[in-house]
């Protein structure tokens, strides 16, 4: 899928195109790159993105930047409920910090979405300090003309290790 992403303010240009792939065993390491370089998500092992690639790689998708061989920018990854398979769960997002801003993480999930049949709610959980990705959910579900439901998911007792509480985010219904 090809996306194209709003150029940054400036002198007019021609903005990138972004594509949009689902992953392969052989991006986990991107992945596990990025989210390590975006010094926010709790990264996760190596080999946790690598199966991530292999056994959820229909439900996530890799963003890169006009070529197909370039280095990924970005990543969503996410699963379907076990016990609400309506449900996408989106675990993670990632854009590289020099492609922040082109709407590359809107871009990744729409793209997402329209991917998955059969999903009529995406959930995600959100600290509260995190501004930006409540303002890409928020977002989404104005695109999707869908209700956004929030409530705490896990406490910061339970997460442990000064871990600021997990507040669920709960969007739909709204057509694939």
């Amino acid at each position: 899928m090809t996306v194209q992403v709003d150029a940054p303010e400036g002198p007019p240009s021609t903005p990138p195109t972004v594509l949009i792939s689902q992953p392969t065993v052989d991006d986990g390491v991107d992945l596990s790159r990025l989210a390590a370089e975006s010094k926010v998500l709790d990264l996760n092992s190596r080999y946790a993105y690598l199966l991530w690639c292999r056994d959820f790689a229909e439900t996530s998708v890799l963003a890169r930047l006009d070529d197909p061989t370039s280095e990924p920018i970005g990543f969503v990854t996410g699963y379907r409920r076990p016990d609400a398979p309506n449900t996408l769960v989106v675990w993670q997002v990632a854009v590289d910090a020099a492609a922040r801003g082109l709407g590359v993480a809107g871009g990744m999930l729409d793209a997402l979405v329209d991917r998955v049949p059969g999903i009529d709610h995406l959930e995600t959980t959100i600290t509260p300090d995190n501004d930006a990705s409540e303002r890409l959910f928020a977002a989404f579900a104005e695109r999707r003309a869908a209700r956004l439901v929030t409530s705490e998911l896990f406490s910061a007792e339970q997460l442990g290790a000064g871990h600021e509480p997990e507040i669920l985010h709960r969007i739909g219904p709204f057509a694939a």
